[in-house]
């Protein structure tokens, strides 16, 4: 990767590797999962899921998807930028 290349070109690189979005994937989707489990679970176990228990457990997966996702760009952009260890 070129260090010289500016933020914006590294960050439109970051997002087009499968490795970015397959971590945002297993780890994001994963714990957004678990935290809906462990924030509405107990709506799920009594039956009591209305609208707003069905729009936060969607959307709880999708919150962590995107703090993997850009996090994982990210790093992956600091990484391209520095200068190779010689």
């Amino acid at each position: 990767m070129n260090p010289n290349a500016s933020p914006r070109a590294l960050w439109a690189q970051a997002f087009r590797q499968r490795s970015i979005w397959l971590r945002a994937v297993r780890l994001g989707l994963s714990v957004g999962f678990l935290q809906a489990v462990v924030n509405q679970g107990d709506h799920w176990m009594s039956g009591s899921v209305d609208g707003t228990v069905l729009l936060k457990s969607i959307v709880s997966p999708l919150i962590g998807f995107a703090l993997v996702l850009v996090s994982a760009a990210e790093t992956w952009v600091q990484r391209s930028a520095e200068p190779l260890a010689a």
